[in-house]
């Protein structure tokens, strides 16, 4: 498991661009940033290379932001990658509650999931090493 940030942020213009002016002052490298909107508000999900420090900072400048554990997974960066990857956690009714992907190199990919409760996390965790993939620490993205 690692550490994500959740930022919430308003849909205005420049507050996008403030937030990552805002990592970018403390020397935080991001890895991954996405987002999900309305029409009032965005939520900003970003993987880093020092998330306690980002969070600190963040929260330092007034912006409303938490620590979130979520699965890291090294997938094949390849068609059917993921697939493979849903399919065992569907076998097991694993719920996810959401999801994204970035490149780490040519050759894999890391799906980040947030799954449903510590429990079934935990579950998880061991049936995605056991069918073959590698489930990423911070320092592996970072």
């Amino acid at each position: 498991m690692i550490d994500q940030i959740t930022v919430f942020l308003e849909n205005s213009e420049g507050r996008l661009a403030a937030l990552c002016r805002t990592l970018a002052w403390a020397n935080i490298n991001m890895k991954s940033l996405v987002i999900a909107d309305t029409t009032d508000y965005g939520v900003v999900r970003i993987i880093c290379d020092d998330p306690a420090r980002a969070l600190d900072v963040l929260n330092a400048a007034d912006y409303r932001a938490i620590s979130t554990k979520v699965a890291a997974i090294g997938v094949p960066n390849e068609p059917g990658g993921l697939a493979r990857l849903l399919a065992t956690l569907d076998e097991l009714d694993q719920n996810i509650e959401y999801g994204y992907c970035f490149s780490i190199n040519g050759d894999m990919a890391c799906d980040v999931l947030k799954i449903s409760g510590a429990e079934e996390a935990s579950a998880a965790a061991k049936a995605i090493e056991e069918a073959g993939f590698k489930l990423l620490k911070q320092e592996d993205i970072a």
